[in-house]
């Protein structure tokens, strides 16, 4: 699967339609970005496309529209999310964020699960574990 990577103009676009609220986070996806509130994603970019995680009757609502479809990796589209129509532009897309914002900061909150450290390698992992003591 190849993830598209956005233009600094679509990461601009979403940037600016992001809403600007309390608690909420925009941070880099694997190349795209996110838009976070109580650590759960309530709009993402993938490539140039824009999605937004909404609850079932809004998410029907807006599949009816003309250029909205599946959100994320064609193979493997985000459950729950909805690709808005490129033409769209702020004022069209701002009501439809809220609507995101207002049903994601509704979930409950996302706990960070604590951080790993990362290994250098297998010989790192292996040189880590206690060596067994010699017989004498």
């Amino acid at each position: 699967m190849e993830i598209p990577k956005p233009t600094d103009h679509d990461k601009d676009r979403f940037r600016s339609i992001v809403p600007d609220a309390p608690g909420v986070e925009v941070k880099p996806m694997f190349g795209n970005l996110g838009a976070f509130v109580n650590g759960n994603m309530f709009m993402g970019l993938f490539g140039p496309a824009i999605g937004l995680k909404l609850d079932e009757p809004d998410r029907e609502t807006l599949l009816a529209l003309d250029g909205t479809g599946p959100f994320g990796p064609a193979e493997r589209p985000m459950g729950g999310y909805v690709s808005l129509p490129e033409a769209w532009d702020g004022s069209e897309v701002e009501p439809w964020a809220a609507r995101s914002l207002a049903h994601v900061s509704s979930l409950p909150a996302k706990i960070a699960r604590p951080k790993t450290a990362k290994s250098a390698g297998p010989k790192a992992a292996k040189s880590a574990r206690p060596k067994p003591a010699k017989e004498k």
